[in-house]
């Protein structure tokens, strides 16, 4: 008898996507972000969570979305990316879903390859498709770790009170 995926549905544009609920740590509304300078261009900035700096990526410009609308269904994925919190902004985030695992299929050939092979399967579920995603893959860029860096010893800057008031918590 085939086992069941927990998976966290999330909503970029006009796409759903899933993640094994394992890599989720929290899921919480987009509070203030700070800009950190000479950072890629889908780095939104960081986070003060609960005294934890945290990089937050936008999902929707780094897939490629032309527009990126703000609204109070986004939300930032909390997960754990090579031991080191994440944030990741979708568009809307939905509950828990459970998928039967003979209702995945892998993904296409074409995805296998390149910057898509972040594709894990093709989830169908209620007369839809669902990409799941492998986050550690679709965060696996230098770019990120550069930027991390960064933005840790700004955080570290920010703590000594060298610039105050520049990380602010809600």
């Amino acid at each position: 008898m085939p086992g069941e995926l927990q998976i966290v549905g999330f909503r970029v544009g006009q796409q759903s996507f899933g993640v094994p609920i394992s890599v989720i740590h929290e899921i919480v509304r987009v509070p203030e972000i700070t800009a950190v300078p000479d950072s890629p261009s889908f780095v939104e900035g960081v986070i003060n969570l609960r005294g934890k700096i945290v990089p937050v990526v936008d999902l929707r410009k780094r897939f490629g979305e032309k527009t990126v609308t703000r609204n109070k269904k986004n939300r930032i994925l909390v997960s754990e990316s090579e031991g080191k919190l994440v944030g990741l902004i979708v568009d809307a985030a939905s509950e828990v879903l459970k998928i039967s695992e003979n209702e995945i299929d892998p993904p296409p050939h074409v995805l296998e390859n390149g910057e898509l092979n972040y594709v894990t399967g093709l989830g169908k579920l209620q007369g839809r498709l669902m990409i799941l995603i492998d986050l550690n893959k679709t965060l696996q860029r230098g770019e990120l770790r550069r930027f991390e860096e960064v933005a840790e010893s700004q955080a570290t800057q920010n703590v000594a009170g060298e610039n105050p008031g520049v990380i602010t918590a809600k």
